[in-house]
Order: structure tokens, then sequence, then C-alpha cells
């Protein structure tokens, strides 16, 4: 399902910015969703709340949701992918594939892209002692380095966070990896408005 997430501001309503979740690929062709609907959906014609059906293609003639005229609010501004640091080489060739042909899309449209590495102390465990070490680990360094390579990204726009799985409190170490990396995000967006 296609998903918006707004953000409470307290009693000031909610923050300027909106998060959309989609499902993720999948190395068989007719599970995960379809390539051309994740394009659909950047250039804003896929509505809150679409349910996704990896078997056919969403369309406008086909389909009462479609947005026929979206308007820049409803487009993307960012193209973030998520891929958890433990299972990078678990990846399918097939899934790579999909990855490079919706972020090539995304460059055409001129919208940047960006990569969140999540789980880097389920990938290694070493980093759970000390997670403000992350960007200076060598072996995840070269992670990055070859998921850049893989997917056509450059190793700057992938950033490196941890999960709260088990913890019952706060950290700050871990929220200063996702708030520079919500901020990295928000710049982004920024950014692509700037140049319209």
């Amino acid at each position: 399902m296609y998903t918006a997430y707004k953000f409470h501001k307290g009693r000031d309503g909610f923050y300027s910015f909106i998060f959309n979740d989609i499902m993720g690929f999948e190395r068989i062709t007719n599970k995960g969703v379809n390539v051309e609907d994740v394009k659909l959906a950047m250039k804003g014609h896929v509505p809150d709340g679409y349910k996704f059906d990896p078997e056919v293609q969403f369309q406008d003639d086909d389909d009462d949701d479609y947005n026929s005229c979206p308007t820049l609010d409803d487009r993307v501004h960012v193209l973030v992918c998520v891929i958890p640091a433990d299972n990078v080489s678990l990846m399918s060739p097939e899934v790579v594939t999909k990855m490079r042909e919706v972020r090539e899309a995304a460059s055409e449209m001129g919208i940047p892209q960006l990569a969140i590495l999540t789980k880097v102390d389920k990938a290694y465990s070493q980093l759970t002692k000390d997670i403000k070490k992350v960007y200076n680990h060598k072996d995840l360094k070269q992670k990055v380095d070859e998921l850049s390579m893989l997917i056509g990204m450059p190793p700057n726009c992938f950033f490196l966070v941890k999960n709260y799985h088990s913890e019952t409190n706060t950290n700050e170490d871990i929220d200063v990896l996702i708030r520079s990396t919500l901020r990295e995000i928000i710049n982004a967006g920024e950014d692509f408005l700037n140049n319209l």
C-alpha cells in the first residue's frame, strides 16, 4: 500500500514534509512493487492509500484512483532507498536492476536520490558498543562503496543508521544518526523545490 506519513508539530499542526512509504522490490517479477508503479508514484499519479497489485500495473485508463493532473505537492521531491545492512548480500541481481531503473527514472525527473543503510549494528556487531564510530568503520565503508557501484549512487548519498529494536529508552547516539539523515533528506527536498 502507498502510505503517506505526516508528522505532528504539537499544537501547530504538521511539519511541512510528508514521507510516502511503498513496499519493496522482490526478486520474482510478480512479487513486490512494480517498477512502473514506482515511476508513476514519483510523478504524483498514485494516491495515498492505494494498494498495489504486483501482477497488474497501475494505469490511468482502468483505475478511478489514478491522479491524471498531479500538483507539485503530489510529486516526489526526494527518492530514498532503504536497505538493511544485514541483508545486502541477499540482494538479487533482479532487485538491483529494479533499483537502478527507478533511480535512473528519478534522475530524468530531476529528483535527488539518497539511500539509508539500516541495521548497521546487526551487520557489524562491534558497532553495538559504540555506534558513534559508524562512519569510521572500515568494513561498512567498503559495503557502502560496493552498494554505490551496484545501484549507481555516489557513496556520499548513503546514510547509516541503527534501528531502535530492543531499547526501551531513546539513545542520543542513535538519535544523532537518525536526525542527521532526516536533515539531509529535507535539505535534498528543498534543493529540488528551489531548482524548479
